[in-house]
């Protein structure tokens, strides 16, 4: 009879559960479906924003930093593309002004068997004998410090005029011809016409003053940029944070923190890498539309050395996007990750018993560190993040190698807060003493 009642009981027990849990199933999920929409809306919005924030960034950054636009484009100088592409304009420039028919007339009879031997060397026809000797020079000349420095300050004058241009602000601007960005190579002719004069070419002294220009960007959409400049400046700096600010938010408002923030940061890192390809994408673009007077691959070279700081974060922010996401599956509840976590503590356990047995102890350090553990693992976490956020110019090795140390700090906390003392219940028994 009582076995009856109890099971009438627990009958209605169940009834009334199931009633409460499917009174708060239909109240619920409303709510946790507003949440998990705004959730999702945010974390997209954010992962759209943040290739924008980046392109952003690079452009306040390249284009509003005087310093940092010379130091990027200055390896150019160097660059055998842009230097074959200069040498040949100088070269060009300098045949425009030199008379052939009238060349060994001018020039001193004393200097004269200098100048037929150093054309003699080169064969050929004497207008081709002429514009190689003239180009030997002009090579002569670029592959110098002095076309390096010529370069750089170069750079930085239209950098500033540029900006000025751009901005609208102080009294110097850059004249912006044909929607293409120039260097004016009138300091190197005039190093390739002493070199001439040196050589025996009296006649070169002759040629006036020659200004040509060197392309260093060319776009149909520079003279447009100028309504916009000024608004990029500003969100090369807070659409990054936006963008962030967004992503977590929408991870806070979602039911499952961990795998939203799993897969925003993997979303995250997908986005920027889309822009990435689109910028491999764009560079032919750009290549394919330039004029037949720019060379093809100084003008390829230019491009790269403008992007490569973008490149660079890029890569940055994929590679934090995929620790970021790696971080929070592997302090999840999933059976691999359980199995990574075991692993690891298995061998911090392992190596802190053979210290033990070797003597090493910890002394009080150990039980202050088993006492504040938390404390010590979320500073850590805070250092890391600090030492990121203060970095200039973070690269994806730098995300590589703050990950890693910080991964190395944990397991030395974890190492000092390891308690390998025996439980005294667990006490094994005593040897007997030995034998006398």
């Amino acid at each position: 009879m009582q076995g009856d009642e109890s099971a009438g009981e627990l009958a209605a027990l169940r009834a009334r559960v199931a009633t409460l849990e499917s009174e708060a199933a239909q109240r619920t999920p409303p709510k946790h479906r507003m949440k998990s929409l705004l959730s999702a809306v945010l974390i997209i919005i954010g992962c759209v924003l943040a290739p924008l924030g980046i392109v952003a960034s690079w452009t306040s950054s390249i284009v509003g930093d005087t310093d940092r636009y010379v130091s990027t484009v200055a390896p150019l100088a160097s660059d055998p593309d842009v230097q074959a592409a200069a040498a040949n304009r100088v070269t060009a420039a300098l045949m425009e002004h030199l008379d052939l028919a009238t060349l060994l007339e001018d020039v001193a009879p004393d200097q004269r068997p200098l100048l037929q031997k150093a054309l003699g060397k080169l064969g050929g026809s004497l207008e081709g004998a002429v514009s190689s000797f003239v180009k030997e020079k002009a090579q002569d000349v670029i592959a110098s410090d002095q076309f390096e420095t010529i370069w750089t300050n170069a750079n930085r004058t239209i950098h500033t005029s540029l900006v000025k241009a751009l901005t609208g602000s102080g009294d110097g601007a850059v004249e912006i011809k044909n929607d293409a960005v120039t260097i004016d190579l009138a300091p190197v002719i005039e190093q390739v016409k002493t070199r001439l004069v040196d050589a025996g070419m009296g006649v070169a002294a002759k040629i006036p003053e020659i200004h040509t220009d060197f392309t260093v960007v060319q776009s149909n959409d520079i003279g447009r940029v100028k309504t916009g400049f000024r608004l990029l400046e500003i969100l090369g700096l807070w659409l990054p944070i936006i963008a962030v600010l967004l992503v977590a938010a929408g991870v806070l408002l979602s039911a499952h923190r961990r795998r939203v923030l799993v897969t925003a940061a993997l979303a995250v890192a997908f986005a920027v890498a889309v822009l990435g390809l689109g910028l491999t994408v764009f560079r032919t673009v750009y290549l394919n539309a330039l004029p037949d007077t720019v060379n093809q691959a100084a003008a390829g070279s230019v491009y790269d050395a403008m992007i490569r700081l973008l490149r660079t974060t890029i890569r940055m922010v994929v590679v934090l996007g995929i620790v970021i996401a790696l971080a929070a599956w592997l302090s999840g509840p999933g059976k691999y990750a359980t199995a990574a976590r075991q692993i690891w503590h298995s061998g911090i356990v392992a190596t802190r018993a053979t210290a033990d047995r070797l003597g090493l102890r910890t002394g009080p350090v150990g039980p202050f560190i088993r006492r504040h553990r938390a404390w010590f693992t979320w500073g850590l976490v805070a250092i890391a993040v600090i030492v990121y956020v203060l970095w200039s110019y973070p690269t994806g090795w730098v995300v590589v190698g703050l990950a890693l140390a910080l991964l190395f700090a944990l397991a030395v906390v974890d190492f000092l807060a390891e308690d390998t003392a025996v439980p005294a219940d667990e006490t094994p028994p005593t040897a007997s003493p030995h034998p006398s």
